[in-house]
């Protein structure tokens, strides 16, 4: 697997931090402009924002008024990093070959984040989530594992319930991008939504860990975080979004997201792909589980952090003999030419972090 040069992983760490320091909202839209307008011997400042029907112009106030001057100076200092920070995305993409969602999905996250949901603590899972892999470990990463028509999010439900803040609506949230955007009444309690479709199939989904009885399987839970919206609750997503991490999606100017750890993700993939029900999708979506988990083994270990691999490998395992049958089917699954060097870097980790490769299933790592 190509490692990315040192420059373009210093790039994208600088473009992280200086897209969460502008994840604040200014009250005047970055599309338009101030300008000055002279009436009658003074000077006004009026914003100029472009509509379909040319500029609407509002007025904000005397230029003479320092308070009014320094915001217009300040607005300026973040369109002029906006604009620097686009130019990173595309550097990014295009010469350093590192993944960018498509334009819809990149939309809806942008509207969502917009709106708060990473702010409180929400985590970007599933396909999306791997776009933002290659940045964080310094290697590219193919497209063909990184197709996707949904766009999934989860957030523990003690955390929803505890954080006494919420974003606005999910539906309004989401019709500023595509007004055909309509919620699916649960399929077991038509009263609560856990996900949004629009006209065209595109679907966001919320999730939330399931940690109590399996009696709850299938029961939609109500998040006061987000915006009236449910969440599904799903058995092993406690581990997936367990302690997340800070990641750019490189869309735009760049957005702040939340994400798994990668090597919580490739596990977590392994034990996906071993739950997969034997159904018309099961077999493509299990290879699909499979081809994301390694990749991220091998970047994992390629970049000599076998040792992150194995500490969440060996959480996975301690969990109980419903884990460890997981984990060892996810592992079969994995092509022939690549398991030995796999098992390689598992047994590696795991005496890294002073464990024994046969207490968790790698007795005879090569």
């Amino acid at each position: 697997m190509k490692e990315i040069d040192l420059v373009y992983r210093t790039m994208f760490a600088e473009l992280g931090q200086r897209s969460l320091d502008a994840s604040f909202k200014a009250d005047f839209p970055l599309e338009g402009r101030f300008v000055s307008v002279a009436i009658k011997g003074h000077d006004y400042w009026y914003f100029d924002r472009p509509t379909e029907n040319g500029d609407k112009r509002t007025y904000v106030g005397p230029k003479s008024d320092d308070e009014i001057s320094k915001r217009v100076a300040a607005f300026k200092d973040i369109k002029d990093d906006l604009r620097a920070r686009r130019k990173l995305v595309s550097t990014l993409t295009r010469e350093a070959g590192m993944a960018a969602p498509e334009r819809f999905t990149g939309d809806v996250v942008e509207v969502l984040a917009n709106a708060g949901v990473f702010r409180l603590r929400s985590v970007l899972v599933g396909t999306v989530a791997f776009q933002t892999y290659s940045g964080i470990l310094g290697v590219r990463l193919p497209n063909s594992a990184m197709q996707t028509g949904d766009a999934d999010f989860a957030q523990f439900h003690s955390v929803s319930t505890a954080i006494q803040d919420t974003i606005p609506p999910i539906l309004d949230v989401l019709r500023q991008i595509d007004p055909t955007f309509r919620e699916i009444p649960h399929q077991n309690d038509g009263r609560k939504t856990t996900q949004f479709q629009n006209a065209k199939k595109y679907k966001v989904e919320f999730l939330t860990p399931n940690i109590g009885s399996d009696t709850n399987a299938g029961k939609p839970l109500k998040m006061p975080a987000l915006g009236g919206a449910a969440a599904e609750p799903l058995r092993f997503l406690d581990y997936l979004i367990y302690e997340p991490v800070r990641s750019v999606l490189l869309h735009k100017s760049g957005i702040p997201v939340n994400v798994p750890a990668p090597e919580r993700y490739a596990v977590h993939k392994l034990i996906v792909a071993a739950k997969r029900r034997s159904d018309d999708n099961a077999s493509s979506k299990r290879d699909k589980d499979i081809r994301q988990a390694t990749l991220l083994m091998d970047a994992l270990i390629g970049t000599r952090r076998q040792s992150d691999l194995a500490i969440a490998f060996c959480e996975a395992w301690k969990r109980g003999s419903a884990w460890k049958d997981a984990v060892t089917l996810g592992l079969s699954y994995v092509p022939e030419r690549q398991i030995d060097g796999i098992r390689r870097g598992l047994a590696e980790g795991t005496k890294d972090i002073d464990e024994n490769p046969s207490d968790y299933g790698i007795p005879n790592a090569p």
